[in-house]
Parts: C-alpha cells; sequence; structure tokens
C-alpha cells in the first residue's frame, strides 16, 4: 500500500521538477520509503511513497524495473494472488530476485502484455507503467475503484497522483474549480467519477486502462461492472441455493486468506454487523492465534454497535480491542476532514471511520473490512422501500399526483413544525410525487438536494457513468438488482471506498476488502434476487445469501438486528456545538464574496433547520464541509476549517 505520482510532458524535461514536491505530499500513504525515477529524453517522471507490507527489504522499492529494462512501475495496492502468478510465470523462464507482488506484475506484462496481465491480478490496485520501448504511459485502476488514481492536465502534457494534493503541487497544474462537478457533489455528498472538483482533474474509471504516447490518448475497459451485472442477471447461477451458499463461502474464504498474506501485524475492523462479523469469523477460522479486532463505540445507545461487536468478537476468539468515543471527540476531528479529503467530501461516517482507523494502527498495519456486502447482495433498506413507493406513486394517477404536490408547496413551514418531528419528513417525500419512472424515483431518494443547479450559481450537473444505468426489467427483481448495480458503479467507489482509502490512508494503515474479489463480485452478479432477498421484493430481508454462510460460523442471535450504521449525531451538533462555527462558514456576506452557493438558498436551508426540520441537516453538512474544504484547499485558502 503506497502513494504514487508522476509527470508525463514529452519535449518538456524542465516540467519534470516539481515531481519530489508531488510525492512529499503522499508521505502519509508510505511513510517507509520513497522513490523516484525520471527520463529527462522522454519527459517522464515517476514518484513512490512506500507503505511496507510484502518483502521489507530494499528489493521491494519503487519505481520498479522489469528485468529486461523495457517497463518502469510505479504502484499502489495489492495484488493477493502473486504468489500462484510466480509459480505460473518460473516455468515460463521469468526469475525473481525478492518476494514482492511488484516484481511479479512485471513479469506478467512482460509475458502476457498488459490487458492480459491485469486481468489475471486480482487484488486493489492503481498503477502507472512506463513502456520505454514505446515510449507509453498507461495509469489503471483496479475493478471495482478500491483505490484512487487522478489524472490532471498541464500545458504539454498530463500529471497523475494517488490524491489531487500531489497534482496541486505542480505550477502547471490549473486548480480552477469545476462548477458543474460541484452541483454533483451536492446531489450525493461527493463527486462521482470520472469527475472531480477541478475542471482540469479527472478520476480513472475502475477497470479501466489509460493509455498516452506519441499515437495519442486510449482509453480501455479490461472488467466492466455494468456488463458483468448484466451478464450475470441474464444469465443466472443454475445451481441450488444450497449450492450457491457453499460457492460462496468458498469464494469468501479463498479471498480471506490471500488478504491475510502480509509480513507486517494484521486485523479486523468489526462493526458486530454481518458482513464484517462474516470477514472476521473466515479469518479467524484460518488463523492459528486469536485474530485482532477493533470496533468504536458511542456514548449515544443510537449509534452504538459496540456490545455487539464484543459478544461477536468473544465468541470467534478474537483479540478485541474497543475504543469508547464521545460527541468531542468526533467534533475534534471536524478540522481534521479538508487535509484528509482533500476534495470535498460529506459522508458524515468519515468522522467515527478515522477514528476507527486511527485506534487501530495503533496496534497493526493492515486491517481487513466488510465494505461491499450492501452493494452485491442487495443489502440496503431503501431497496426495498422504494419499491413499494413506486407501487404507491404508481396507483395515484398523474394529474392528481401533480395536484396534491402543488397543493403540499403551498403550506407554509410552520404547517409540518405542527406534525412534530416526522413532519418535515413527510413533506420532502411528498416531493417523489412529481417524479416519473422508477430510475428517476430511485435516484431522487438517493439524493441530498433534489435540485442542486439551484444552489451552485451557475452549474449544470454532467452525466457520468453510474448516473443511468441501463435497465434491466420492469419486474421488482429487475429495478432491485439495478438499484444494486447503481450503487455499485457510484455509491460504492466513490463514497464508501473513498472514504475508507482516505481514512486509513492517512494513518498510514493498508485496508484490505475480501468480499470485493472480483470472484465474489461476478458470482455476486449471477445469483437470483430469491437468493439474495427473501420474500417479496418489496418487503424482503437483503443479503440473505451472506446470512446463511455467516450462520455456519456464528450464531444468528449474535448478528440478526437491523442495521445502525457508523452515523454521527448531526442535527444536535449543528444546533448545538457547531452552530457559530456552522453560521460563521454560511455567512452570506462570505457566499456572496465567493460566487459558489447562492447566499438565499443556502440561509434558507439553516434557517428551515433552525427552525425544526432535521432532515436539512445532510444538505448543511454538504455545504458546510464544501466551505471548509474550500477554506483549507481552494483558490485563496488555507487555515483550519474550524476552531
Amino acid at each position: 500500500m503506497c502513494g504514487i505520482c508522476g509527470i508525463y510532458t514529452p519535449g518538456n524535461p524542465a516540467a519534470l521538477a516539481p515531481l519530489a514536491a508531488m510525492n512529499a505530499t503522499l508521505i502519509h500513504r508510505g511513510p517507509d520509503d520513497a522513490g523516484l525515477w525520471t527520463d529527462a529524453d522522454a519527459g517522464v517522471g515517476l514518484g513512490h511513497r512506500r507503505l511496507s507490507i510484502l518483502d521489507l527489504s530494499p528489493l521491494g522499492r519503487q519505481p520498479m524495473c522489469s528485468a529486461s529494462g523495457r517497463y518502469m512501475l510505479c504502484f499502489n495496492g495489492e495484488v493477493y494472488n502473486f504468489a500462484r502468478l510466480r509459480e505460473e510465470l518460473a516455468p515460463l523462464g521469468h526469475g525473481f530476485r525478492g518476494g514482492s507482488d511488484t516484481e511479479v506484475m512485471l513479469a506478467a506484462i512482460e509475458q502476457w502484455g498488459l490487458p492480459d496481465a491485469v486481468r489475471r491480478f486480482n487484488g486493489m490496485f492503481a498503477f502507472a507503467l512506463w513502456d520505454c520501448r514505446e515510449r507509453s504511459l498507461s495509469l489503471v485502476r483496479d475493478r471495482l475503484g478500491v483505490k484512487p488514481l487522478y489524472l490532471g492536465r498541464i500545458p504539454g502534457g498530463i500529471v497523475f497522483g494517488s490524491e489531487l494534493k500531489a497534482l496541486r503541487e505542480h505550477p502547471g497544474f490549473d486548480a480552477s474549480l469545476h462548477r458543474d462537478a460541484l452541483a454533483l457533489y451536492f446531489r450525493h455528498n461527493y463527486i462521482p467519477a470520472p469527475h472531480s472538483i477541478y475542471a482540469q482533474a479527472q478520476k480513472i474509471l475502475p477497470g479501466e486502462i489509460v493509455t498516452i504516447g506519441p499515437g495519442g490518448e486510449a482509453r480501455t475497459r479490461y472488467w466492466d461492472a455494468e456488463q458483468i451485472w448484466r451478464q450475470g442477471f441474464l444469465d443466472p447461477f443454475a445451481g441450488t441455493e444450497d449450492e450457491a451458499a457453499d460457492e460462496l463461502e468458498r469464494l469468501l474464504t479463498d479471498a480471506v486468506s490471500l488478504r491475510m498474506l502480509a509480513d507486517v501485524p494484521l486485523g479486523a475492523f468489526l462493526s458486530g454487523g454481518l458482513d464484517s462479523s462474516l470477514v472476521t469469523a473466515l479469518m479467524q477460522r484460518q488463523s492459528a492465534r486469536p485474530v485482532r479486532s477493533f470496533s468504536i463505540g458511542f456514548e449515544e445507545a443510537a449509534f452504538n454497535e459496540a456490545p455487539h461487536a464484543r459478544e461477536v468478537a468473544r465468541h470467534l476468539g478474537c483479540e478485541h480491542t474497543e475504543l469508547t468515543v464521545t460527541a468531542r471527540d468526533l467534533l475534534y476531528h471536524v478540522p481534521e476532514i479538508p487535509r484528509i479529503w482533500d476534495e470535498p467530501f460529506a459522508d458524515s461516517s468519515q468522522i467515527p471511520t478515522a477514528l476507527l482507523c486511527r485506534l487501530t494502527r495503533g496496534h497493526v498495519t493492515v486491517a481487513l473490512s466488510g465494505d461491499g456486502g450492501d452493494e452485491l447482495f442487495s443489502g440496503y433498506e431503501r431497496y426495498p422501500w422504494t419499491l413499494r413507493a413506486h407501487g404507491l406513486l404508481s396507483a395515484i394517477p398523474g394529474p392528481l399526483r401533480r395536484a396534491a404536490l402543488g397543493a403540499a408547496r403551498m403550506l407554509p413551514s410552520g404547517f409540518w413544525n405542527l406534525l412534530g418531528p416526522r413532519g418535515h419528513k413527510f413533506r420532502w417525500r411528498l416531493d417523489a410525487l412529481g417524479v416519473s419512472g422508477f430510475e428517476a424515483l430511485y435516484r431522487h431518494f438517493v439524493s441530498h438536494l433534489k435540485d442542486p443547479a439551484q444552489l451552485v450559481l451557475g452549474a449544470q450537473e454532467p452525466d457520468y457513468p453510474g448516473r443511468s444505468p441501463l435497465a434491466l426489467g420492469d419486474t421488482p427483481e429487475a429495478r432491485r438488482a439495478w438499484m444494486s448495480l447503481t450503487d455499485l458503479l457510484g455509491y460504492l467507489p466513490d463514497d464508501i471506498l473513498t472514504k475508507v482509502d482516505r481514512a486509513s490512508m492517512a494513518v498510514a494503515l493498508e485496508a484490505r476488502t475480501p468480499l470485493l474479489d472480483y470472484r465474489v463480485a461476478e458470482l455476486a452478479a449471477r445469483l437470483p434476487m430469491r437468493f439474495k432477498a427473501t420474500g417479496r421484493m418489496d418487503r424482503g430481508q437483503g443479503k440473505h445469501l451472506l446470512r446463511r454462510v455467516l450462520y455456519r460460523h456464528v450464531p444468528q442471535t449474535l448478528v440478526d438486528r437491523p442495521k445502525m450504521g457508523f452515523g454521527v449525531p448531526l442535527a444536535a451538533w449543528l444546533r448545538g456545538p457547531l452552530r457559530a462555527w456552522a453560521g460563521d462558514l454560511l455567512s452570506p456576506a462570505l457566499l456572496r464574496r465567493q460566487g459558489w452557493l447562492d447566499p438565499v438558498l443556502a440561509e434558507r436551508i439553516w434557517r428551515e433547520f433552525l427552525a425544526g426540520e432535521d432532515n436539512r441537516s445532510h444538505s448543511l453538512w454538504d455545504m458546510l464541509m464544501f466551505q471548509a474544504w474550500l477554506a483549507a484547499n481552494g483558490p485563496g485558502g488555507g487555515g483550519s476549517c474550524a476552531s
């Protein structure tokens, strides 16, 4: 696990000068070592910060040259099946000096070529490969987007890096903000790929290879989640549910085994929920000693899953470490957010995630997590809820829906206050009366702001791959599968995995995700929906097959309960200890000076929240995280986001 960066400016070797400074911005991702390589004649330079996990010796240093001298590689991540690939490559004449996966990757690329080699890699990775013979640079990202990779434009070439702060360090990079991408941020609380907060930078897509050379720029997909999902839906798993559970357990056991390989201490995030409990159980099953498990507890009972994690750890025989945090502890870390997430990002669970990673890093260097289960196995409660809402709305004639919506919008805000805490939730759900089509309805429900272009001055939302995947059909099963696909393309890589990557790498902790082994994802794509959700699609509980596998290792009574999430008490914060800070950042005078957000609309949202509309807290958090980020990283920025 590392940080990478680089520059490619053919014909302009002077542009390589900032490479060392770019690399230095990523020291938190790789505090153990640093490496630089340049070819001034070609105008290319590669930078690497190393967090030593496999082959701790100098033989694992990067950038690394292939045995033939043709390729130079800088790599962030892990290829977990490198030992199996090494066994396959050795009889073909390849020799190996060290024990790193990087050396095996280079041999595989020499043997099979880049596209075929990367299809054989099982892991999480983002890497840059310079081909000295073809004089071309290839940027590659793993199938599901576990590891980040940004590409930026500079005069006469490109820069790239694991994080945007590396790109910003190059004086040729134009750090002008992308107004349209900002509108996407206020819809989702993150910026979907390929867009970024900067107009001149973009994210490499999951499963994508971008090659830049004398012939121009070419983009190919070596693995396409939408295609895999569609094929699986049309050609489902033909066996029984028992056979599917056996196959899933076999693949997950191997996925966990591969991710337990490390030359440094290893542990697991354990919330006590289904996904993390299953990963930890499969780890303990294959470990000769108690697995180190870690969880965060909260004083507020509504957010506290720590007792459940403790019980699961006790049952499995783990060596468990738990930290109980207070609201003050969480608040203390708010100023760190713009530094850790150097693009506007407002999933409020980022704060406890950062605390969990810091706790874990105090004991181990690698931790396995349970991320990915909800997307792959239809686990989100919003899936059946959306299906039910669509059924109800479809039964109301269009003219009647529009009339009801118009009447609801004419009611004063005070009316909804009379209905108590649920009044405003009901009010905002009534907005769905104006939405037509199932796909638009789901997008409506997962959007923070329903029309963010009203808030971002002069913005128009751009398209992106996860916005409108083609529908899989009109049945409830097809629609539930489509919702999972939509989240797999956008929410998973751009929210969940971004959150974990930045929080873990901020403290030099490597987080591994066995549920996102591509073989597990391909099996999940083929599973009939009845294996994922029980009963009616608009009522059934998700992750059915995962539960069946888990119950083979952990008693059902320890893990079968409603999902609590990993949230923070935003509304209480914003009315209490953060109120003055929020008011300052949302000052109409400040917003008018900056010119990004409509000060009238922002003030109205703030005022409605203070009047009792708790559902406004997430939109407010989005605004505050942007304002805090802008203060620390934007044009003329600097300083912390809170006092």
